[in-house]
């Protein structure tokens, strides 16, 4: 039964997943949450390192999820899922937008479909941001910064835009200030 609901959640997902990767985040972390298969801390670790292996962050996010769910059958449900749907909608709208690229309408509902997905994208940042950098509820009065996830989001954030540092650098880079910052300063305080 759980490769039959991986393969149809991930199906949906791959219907509804316009913008990319990025902005299919939100809706694959709904989804998973309704039948339990990761927790939110254990979503945000699949997606980190969906964004550190090759391919797109969609597909390995659903090989990730598939195989913690049900193993390599279930990593193979998932991944199909989520693209036999992209597959065949792709294959109709590249027919489509060729056939009616001046059409009012189709102008006008990739126009929509545009803000949606940066939408899409912005409530995914501030996931990760929950997840990584601030904690608890402001609404309850328990909320709090990590400085660890900040210092590493800022130095990070400076030398992409500063200085153009490679992606995959500040990927290695993060990884070695996580280990120092919260497996090494621990122990130092």
């Amino acid at each position: 039964m759980v490769l039959i609901n991986l393969l149809l959640t991930f199906a949906k997902i791959g219907i509804l997943g316009f913008g990319g990767g990025y902005a299919m985040i939100p809706l694959i972390q709904y989804e998973i949450a309704q039948y339990g298969w990761l927790t939110s801390a254990e979503f945000a670790d699949i997606v980190a390192v969906s964004q550190m292996t090759p391919g797109p962050v969609g597909v390995n996010a659903a090989t990730f999820i598939g195989i913690r769910a049900a193993g390599l059958p279930g990593a193979l449900a998932a991944t199909i899922g989520l693209l036999l749907p992209s597959l065949f909608i792709v294959s109709i709208a590249a027919h489509m937008v060729q056939k009616f690229k001046e059409n009012a309408i189709l102008s006008a509902i990739l126009s929509g479909i545009r803000p949606a997905a940066i939408g899409l994208i912005g409530s995914a940042v501030m996931f990760f941001a929950t997840m990584s950098v601030f904690s608890g509820d402001i609404r309850e009065g328990e909320f709090g910064i990590s400085l660890q996830g900040l210092g590493i989001f800022l130095i990070v954030l400076v030398l992409n835009k500063r200085f153009k540092l490679h992606p995959i650098y500040c990927v290695i880079l993060s990884a070695a200030l996580g280990i120092l910052l919260f497996v090494y300063l621990p122990l130092w305080i």
